[in-house]
């Protein structure tokens, strides 16, 4: 839990410099308004399980890029699942209306409390990298759980090719051979398919580009969790070096390619 912490601070705000853009690229990609339907005063208002909720990113990029910041105030209520306790802190003081927070659950998804269920939405936006995927049956079990009968589940996945998993896997080969790669968009289908889940799956693909060096770091760093791995240590290595290369314009910028699944799901 230390990348998520008081301590990684730095960290992270240099990541979300350039990876706000997943957000806000998601948040544009689909029909928001539509999917979560405005609901009378009369009735209760959409309740909404975000999984790995980590700093609170997606519900402020629907606020920001969607007409959902128009809605009544309390009228999108989030329990927020993550088990760090500062990103639960974190994503609970960053939510603005019409999103309100409800229940935190301190745990994984794998863990998640067979009593939390019926909800009209549950959310996994670039959260599910971490699983190892001797666990993913379990996580999608309980991820499904969740769903109310009449809801639906939403999961924004980078894919096998996309950056973060292709520079995180040439880390590891490079620095920490005995890691695990994340999981990808590819293996989360399969254990969805697998549970009996109904999938639609929409690709989504853009380009992060980056012309300053310190952002550039602080970016690379975050995506492989180290921080100690200087830019020019990466752009010095053999491989991570070749890597980064081929990101690079003849302007000296980089652009790191995106690509990830928009899943949505009924059990």
């Amino acid at each position: 839990m230390a990348h998520w912490s008081e301590a990684a601070r730095e960290e992270m705000d240099a990541f979300y410099k350039v990876a706000t853009l997943d957000y806000k690229e998601l948040a544009i990609a689909c029909d928001w308004t539509a999917l979560l339907p405005e609901r009378s005063a009369s009735q209760s208002p959409l309740r909404i399980l975000d999984v790995a909720c980590g700093s609170g990113k997606f519900p402020a990029a629907l606020r920001a890029h969607t007409e959902l910041r128009t809605r009544d105030e309390c009228s999108l209520v989030l329990d927020l699942l993550d088990p760090s306790a500062f990103s639960l802190v974190e994503a609970r003081a960053s939510l603005l209306s019409p999103f309100a927070a409800d229940r935190d659950f301190e745990c994984t998804l794998q863990d998640l409390p067979a009593s939390a269920v019926g909800y009209d939405v549950v959310w996994a936006v670039h959260a599910l990298y971490a699983i190892p995927e001797t666990e993913l049956k379990e996580a999608s079990s309980a991820f499904l759980r969740a769903i109310g009968s009449e809801g639906f589940g939403f999961i924004a996945h980078a894919t096998h090719s996309a950056h973060y998993l292709a520079f995180y896997e040439a880390y590891l080969g490079r620095f920490k051979p005995e890691g695990t790669p994340f999981v990808s968009a590819e293996a989360v289908t399969c254990a969805f398919r697998d549970a009996g889940a109904h999938l639609d799956i929409k690709p989504l693909s853009y380009e992060q580009i980056i012309d300053d060096d310190e952002v550039l770091e602080g970016f690379l760093q975050r995506c492989i969790f180290d921080s100690t791995l200087s830019l020019k240590a990466m752009l010095d290595d053999e491989v991570l070096g070749a890597y980064l290369q081929n990101c690079r314009d003849a302007e000296g910028r980089f652009h790191f390619r995106q690509d990830v699944s928009m899943i949505f799901i009924r059990p």
